[in-house]
This record gives C-alpha cells, sequence and structure tokens, in this order.
C-alpha cells in the first residue's frame, strides 16, 4: 500500500471550513450499542481561523490535541512543555492535527512525519476497510496490518486514499465518507475499530452555513480489552 500523506495547509481556499456529511449518506439513527464508545461533539481549537476576521477566532496555526481511546482523555498539546511531555510516550493513540484537527494520526514511533516518531508506541498501524461500522466484526490479520503503511487519516485524495472525508474547494464544505470503517493496532497490542462521523457541531446529516460551528468531532469506536481480534458491538 501506498500512504498518502496531505497536507490541509497546502489547501489555498480553505477560508472557511464545512464539515458535512453526504444528504445521501446513510447515517445511523442511534450510535449507541452498548459496548462502542461514541464520543459526541468533542471540542477541537475552535479558536483558530485560516482565515483572518472570523469573529471570535484567530489566525493561526491549530493547536493539536491527543486522545487515549482507554482512557477516554483528551490531551492538549498548546506548549513547547506539552509537546515535550507527550509526544514521544505512549500515554496516547490519536493526535488530531493540522487545519480544523483533521488529520488524524494514529501514535507511531517509526513514521518520520508522525507527532510520536522516535517514542514508545511501537507495533501500531491502520487499515481502511470500506464497510459500515456495524458490520466489521473481526480486526484483520498481523499480517495485513505488516502490510499497511498507513499511520494517519485526513481528507481523501484518490480511490485508495484511507481519507475520511473529502474536500469541495468550491463550496469549501468537508464532506465525511460513508461506510469508512478503520481497524487500529494499538502499540498495547490490542484491537479496536474507530469510524469519525463528523467535525461539525451536532453531528447534523448536511451542513450549508459556512460558519456552523467547527470542530466539534462525533466519533465512535471499539477496544477489544481480552487482545482478541474479535470486534463486534452487535
Amino acid at each position: 500500500m501506498k500512504l498518502f500523506r496531505i497536507s490541509l495547509n497546502k489547501i489555498m481556499l480553505f477560508s472557511a471550513l464545512l464539515i458535512s456529511c453526504d444528504k445521501d449518506t446513510d447515517m445511523p439513527a442511534a450510535l449507541e450499542d452498548g459496548r462502542s464508545t461514541v464520543v459526541y461533539d468533542l471540542a477541537g481549537d475552535t479558536g483558530a481561523s485560516v482565515a483572518e476576521g472570523i469573529a471570535g477566532k484567530d489566525r493561526r496555526t491549530f493547536y493539536t490535541f491527543l486522545y487515549d481511546l482507554e482512557a477516554k482523555r483528551q490531551i492538549w498539546l498548546r506548549t513547547a512543555a506539552d509537546s515535550a511531555q507527550w509526544l514521544k510516550t505512549d500515554s496516547w493513540d490519536l493526535a488530531f492535527t493540522d487545519n480544523y484537527n483533521s488529520r488524524i494520526f494514529i501514535n507511531n514511533a517509526t513514521d518520520a512525519l508522525n507527532p510520536g516518531f522516535d517514542g514508545a508506541a511501537t507495533g501500531t498501524a491502520i487499515v481502511m476497510l470500506e464497510t459500515d461500522y456495524t458490520a466489521v466484526t473481526e480486526a484483520p490479520s498481523d499480517a495485513v496490518f505488516d502490510q499497511s503503511s498507513y499511520t494517519e487519516i485526513g481528507i481523501a485524495n484518490g480511490q485508495d486514499s484511507p481519507g475520511w472525508y473529502t474536500y469541495n474547494s468550491t463550496t469549501h464544505i468537508m464532506r465525511s465518507l460513508p461506510n469508512r470503517t478503520y481497524a487500529l493496532r494499538l502499540s498495547n497490542g490490542k484491537y479496536a475499530k474507530l469510524q469519525i462521523l463528523n467535525a461539525y457541531k451536532g453531528n447534523p446529516p448536511a451542513v450549508t452555513d459556512q460558519f456552523w460551528p467547527a470542530p466539534y468531532f462525533t466519533f465512535r469506536y471499539f477496544v477489544q480489552q481480552d487482545g482478541s481480534r474479535n470486534l463486534s458491538t452487535r
């Protein structure tokens, strides 16, 4: 597999970010299944903007935040001291980076462009599964994880891209892709599955207002605690 590294900073028309689900997307009526962790409207760096003149926001680089799947903990990196304390540890699983925190890395010590490079998290990988979250009942084999070079997901660029959303440079709308589930192998050897549903407040099925509050992430995931590949959440 080829690794797609897409820097959102290169998108010059990102003056007003919108997060949207396609109107034709079959969004789950109920996200709760009794086993998964569902995170609603986790606030990213809502004080930053890619453009000048946005009320209540500053044009600056977005602060990165980390997320620990099992502890359900958000960790902010606002200073060099924050980065020094956390980045090289295995105390986090996902890093939400770049514009509107939409470029998401799994903690990985061997990927030179990864926030956790040269740190403590080894053996991690992402496998994209183009199927519904509820239909993913088993993690891929270690051989499949070993062959994957994906350690990040972000904008989808091309048919084989592992990205979780597309961006329209004319309308400035981002659209989360349906049936994108990610199998994860974590640094502690456990397996998980993840679906990023939205980065728009309230997880709306469609967006037309370019100033709707963002980023506010809605996502769900399941970490299998017994070490097996069983990812069934039904």
